[in-house]
């Protein structure tokens, strides 16, 4: 496999899907990374491809204990002193200089919860079905020392018990569950078939603006009740013809920028407000649901 390797992502979906080839992971709340472990030592990707072993030297210590040849996928989490997973904590690890991330190390040491195997001593094994790289997965960490810091994450087959995990275990830091088919290999990017759901809450959105054309706008710019500005998933056909007629009566317009770096044609505060369906965690997922 060659530096840095592309990852695979979920579709956001509003149901876990059903059948009897699906399994189902807990989603925690941390930073993506895949592990590798060369001949040499260890490094470890971010999701966007930067090495991040420095501000990680705790988990690329532990991922000594793997084969050489293993490049593992999955979170570096750090958890609090009740139990709960922090993304905050793991947000300000990632951030820091080396100096820094190992003294926050020491307060706070992170796990890294492996959820997929890229490559094994064997050699590369994306193209095997998801059912035989779980297998194959926790047959690797099964010869790790007990109580090491990477651990294999939660799965199970049943959907009732992946609907229970993500009911009950919201405030330990779970974001969500992740379903992937038993016969899908790894792909990069969203071609894979993996589908999330997360949690989320209706709530009334304040329009700001849009992106597209006035007559059909294909998205909604909208400031959340916590402060955070996001654009919205794409309108459906009837609620872009409603927006349409407010925005036309709007005039001329500046362009903005939402939190999460998007650009949009800003519109003045107060003109209209959505009801949309927003994630509750870090991630903005925002689904446009009807004008109010």
């Amino acid at each position: 496999m060659d530096w840095p390797a592309p990852v695979a992502l979920a579709q956001s979906v509003p149901e876990l899907p059903t059948g009897t080839d699906w399994s189902y992971e807990v989603k925690l709340d941390g930073h993506r990374m895949i592990m590798w472990r060369t001949g040499d030592g260890v490094r470890l990707q971010a999701r966007s491809g930067r090495d991040v072993t420095a501000a990680w030297g705790d988990l690329a210590l532990v991922g000594h204990h793997l084969p050489a040849g293993s490049v593992l996928d999955g979170e570096a989490v750090i958890a609090t002193e009740d139990g709960r997973i922090s993304f905050e904590a793991a947000q300000a690890r990632a951030a820091s200089s080396p100096t820094r991330a190992h003294r926050l190390a020491t307060q706070l040491p992170a796990h890294y919860i492996a959820f997929d195997a890229l490559q094994l001593p064997s050699g590369d094994v994306r193209a095997r079905p998801y059912s035989e790289r779980r297998a194959a997965l926790l047959n690797l960490l099964a010869e790790l020392p007990a109580a090491t810091a990477i651990q294999a994450v939660s799965a199970t087959t049943d959907r009732d018990t992946a609907r229970t995990w993500y009911t009950t275990l919201h405030s330990q830091g779970v974001e969500g569950i992740v379903a992937k088919r038993a016969t899908s290999p790894y792909r990069a990017g969203r071609t894979g078939g993996w589908q999330k759901i997360r949690h989320a809450e209706t709530v009334d959105a304040d329009v700001i603006g849009y992106t597209g054309p006035q007559t059909r706008p294909r998205a909604l710019a909208v400031r959340l009740p916590n402060g955070r500005t996001a654009l919205t998933q794409t309108l459906s056909a009837p609620l872009a013809a409603q927006i349409a007629q407010v925005l036309v009566a709007a005039g001329p317009a500046k362009q903005g920028r939402a939190d999460t770096g998007e650009t949009y044609t800003r519109i003045p505060s107060g003109l209209a407000v959505v009801e949309v369906l927003a994630g509750t965690t870090r991630h903005a997922v925002v689904t446009p649901l009807r004008l109010r």
